[in-house]
């Protein structure tokens, strides 16, 4: 025995998370009673059987997405969520969706044949045939008693009243409605006569239609030959005979108006298309009568084609003449321009050319020769009166000092580069001057000048 103590809410949680991580969905068949509509939305009952019952909550949320109602005395089949009320320590079942009994059956059946047949492709819309725009005969499979034949009759009798219609009679409900179903399919297919076919009958419940959710039907449907409108119920009805089928319409009135053209739009087609036929019929003729009249003045009579062939015989041989004596003239000019060019290169015209090119060469290499002793002793002369006027010695003999730096024998060239008391020499044509500067000066005057040394100013011989 364990000696645990719950408080009473630890004890319910932990019942409550007990109950829900073993018992993920469960699926329960029962009674509905002591049904409660609060004005949340949610709605809490009893679900029951002869023996014993359960609490049941069934949320706002999940309650819009129901398509039955749900009612007191209704047995259902519902699925949900395990689990535990703490405040009230009430075992209940969340529920998240609820069917009628019967047809919670029926509705599996039908969502596991649904996906067993999409599975095989009978669904896959690659396959769909397209449906004949004008079919000359159409066929309906359906009741011959029920309003689905009338709506259809109808239907075409506006739109399209000049098509033939063959109807195949069937049960559409009981079970006698399947192979009825599939062996008027089978009939059609044999002795096709038909265009395209629908299968059709009015609204019920998913009872009520099943026959046309028997996978003999299906497979019936997939492998006719001739394409198959199915208009079986109502819009919100969908039956796997609406997927296998090529087209679905929404109700049998919708099958009718899908296979059949508007006489109304047919006759405005028609209407547009003889316009357009009358108007091509026009323009062909107007070319037809355009090329007779071309053909026409073209079409002579033989002595005016004579009288042309003569003209232009005479043109002919005009132009041959001119054209010979024109032939004749440009020999003319060749055989001149040949002349000319053969007397251009005659030996007579290159030997005198020759001639005088020898003569012209002859004076020319006597005046060169006459050049050659007479411009370098000229030259000569110049380029040594040009050098000793360049010369320093001929410029200091003209009265010009050359001024060094004492210590670097840099030359002087600006008042501003020395300073007072610097030793200068300066370079004469006779000799040195050694000098200390007493005064600078910048402006363009010239001040006098005095140098003095440490005695009188000595001459010595020029530095290398």
């Amino acid at each position: 025995m364990s000696d645990v103590i719950y408080t009473v809410r630890q004890f319910n949680r932990e019942v409550r998370q007990l109950l829900e991580s073993s018992y993920q969905k469960v699926w329960i068949e029962g009674e509905i009673s002591n049904l409660a509509a609060p004005s949340s939305g949610h709605l809490y009952f009893t679900l029951k059987d002869e023996e014993a019952q359960i609490r049941c909550a069934l949320f706002r949320n999940r309650r819009l997405r129901l398509r039955c109602t749900v009612e007191n005395g209704l047995a259902v089949h519902l699925r949900g969520q395990v689990s535990l009320y703490e405040v009230r320590g009430e075992f209940q079942i969340i529920v998240d969706y609820v069917e009628p009994a019967g047809e919670g059956i029926l509705r599996r059946k039908f969502e596991e044949l649904k996906q067993k047949l999409d599975r095989e492709g009978l669904f896959d819309m690659s396959r769909k045939r397209p449906v004949r725009r004008i079919p000359r005969c159409i066929g309906v499979i359906t009741s011959p008693t029920g309003a689905a034949i009338r709506d259809i009759l109808s239907t075409l009798k506006r739109r399209y009243p000049v098509a033939n219609v063959l109807v195949y009679p069937v049960a559409v409900q009981g079970a006698q409605a399947a192979p009825q179903i599939v062996q008027a399919l089978a009939q059609a297919n044999h002795a096709p006569l038909c265009d395209v076919l629908i299968l059709s009958r009015g609204g019920g419940s998913l009872e009520d239609l099943w026959a046309f959710n028997e996978e003999a039907v299906v497979r019936a449907i997939h492998a006719s030959q001739i394409p198959v409108v199915a208009g079986i119920g109502h819009e919100v009805d969908v039956t796997l005979s609406d997927l296998a089928a090529d087209y679905r319409a929404a109700t049998p009135t919708a099958a009718a108006e899908s296979v059949s053209p508007d006489r109304g739009e047919l006759a405005g087609e028609l209407t547009a298309r003889s316009r357009r036929l009358q108007i091509v019929m026009d323009h062909a003729l107007q070319q037809q009568a355009q090329h007779l009249d071309l053909l026409a003045s073209r079409l002579r009579h033989p002595a005016d084609r004579l009288h042309a062939h003569r003209q232009g015989l005479a043109n002919m041989s005009a132009r041959a003449f001119f054209a010979s004596q024109a032939n004749r003239h440009q020999q003319e000019i060749t055989t001149l321009r040949l002349r000319q060019r053969l007397n251009s290169v005659s030996p007579h015209l290159l030997l005198e050319k020759n001639h005088l090119y020898v003569d012209n060469l002859d004076q020319r290499r006597g005046r060169l020769c006459r050049n050659l002793a007479i411009n370098p002793a000229r030259e000569l002369s110049s380029l040594a009166a040009r050098l000793h006027g360049l010369s320093t010695r001929h410029t200091l003999q003209r009265g010009y000092t050359i001024l060094r730096d004492a210590v670097d024998g840099r030359v002087v060239s600006n008042a501003t580069a020395v300073q007072r008391g610097q030793a200068l020499e300066a370079e004469l044509a006779h000799g040195w001057l050694q000098c200390t500067v007493d005064r600078a000066h910048t402006r363009s005057r010239r001040p006098t000048v005095r140098a003095h040394g440490p005695g009188k100013a000595t001459t010595r011989s020029k530095r290398n």
